[in-house]
């Protein structure tokens, strides 16, 4: 009977010792299955949260937004002409318009 030759054997030989271990070896694909392949791996939900707390804080600023929008809507209901003169720089004939620019303390310091 005829030896069989592994044409694999001269790979095998620069394979580090630790990795010829069969169980060794199946916990690294283990793991690799685990955190990259699997559905619910914990990249993938790592991923999710941090999309998650994206989308809280957008739903923060709109909400602030909504409020703000929702204040002009009532002013303007109230007092149509006044809303349109102080957002829309509106004037009647004959009349000259002075529009003055207050600075945030905010403003200043970035400067």
């Amino acid at each position: 009977m005829a030896r069989r030759i592994n044409p694999f054997g001269p790979l095998l030989e620069n394979v580090p010792a630790p990795l010829k271990n069969k169980y060794i070896l199946t916990l690294i694909v283990f793991l690799f299955i685990v955190f990259f392949v699997n559905k619910i791996s914990p990249w993938k939900q790592w991923k999710l949260q941090s999309a998650k707390e994206e989308l809280k804080a957008k739903k923060e600023y709109y909400k602030a937004e909504l409020e703000e929008v929702n204040l002009d809507k009532r002013d303007s209901d109230r007092d149509p002409e006044k809303f349109a003169r102080e957002h829309y720089f509106m004037k009647k004939k004959g009349e000259d318009v002075f529009i003055i620019v207050e600075e945030d303390e905010n403003s200043e310091k970035k400067k």
